[in-house]
């Protein structure tokens, strides 16, 4: 672990800030499509982020994580769910050092369930757990707008959460008075 906490304004830690500012546009997304563009975006960005943070196995799973989103933006099958998990999973294997590398793995693996099996409120709750494994990367790496980010992205989607439930609710009330 290096100490990359040090420099706020460097090129470095600026593209993390720009990936904060992504994540909070996509998080607030109640559109699930839109909501997995804005991921991919985040995802590209924050690999190049990662890479000069020296955090191989970020980036990695940043990218896979690029991936996985393109792909379900136009997929939903379980099978390829399992397929983004095993790489993350066999990434994860090949290329971590230490076992504090793994949380992108499992943040990374955790997205890749949720993307392709979920919607709605199941799906931001499993974003939730994976946001939490990526906070405690990005704690450790010094990325201080991947900090901001995922502290950011927990809250959103816990609003979004509560968005969604009551958008639900008022659906539900709705079809009863009918």
């Amino acid at each position: 672990m290096e100490n990359n906490w040090v420099d706020v304004f460097s090129v470095t830690q600026l593209l993390g800030i720009l990936s904060f500012v992504i994540g909070i546009a996509a998080f607030y997304q109640k559109d699930d499509k839109r909501l997995k563009v804005l991921v991919l975006v985040l995802n590209i960005n924050h690999m190049v982020h990662y890479l000069l943070l020296g955090s191989v196995v970020s980036a990695m799973s940043s990218l896979l994580s690029a991936i996985r989103t393109t792909t379900a933006i136009f997929v939903r099958n379980a099978y390829v769910a399992w397929g983004f998990v095993s790489a993350s999973l066999i990434i994860g294997y090949v290329t971590s050092d230490h076992l504090w590398q793994l949380f992108p793995i499992f943040g990374t693996a955790i997205g890749s369930y949720a993307i392709f099996m979920l919607e709605g409120i199941k799906m931001r709750c499993w974003f939730f757990v994976g946001a939490t494994c990526w906070l405690i990367n990005n704690i450790l790496i010094g990325s201080i707008g991947g900090v901001l980010l995922e502290i950011t992205s927990i809250s959103v989607n816990l609003i979004t959460i509560i968005r969604l439930y009551k958008d639900q609710r008022k659906l539900e009330m709705n079809l009863e008075l009918k």
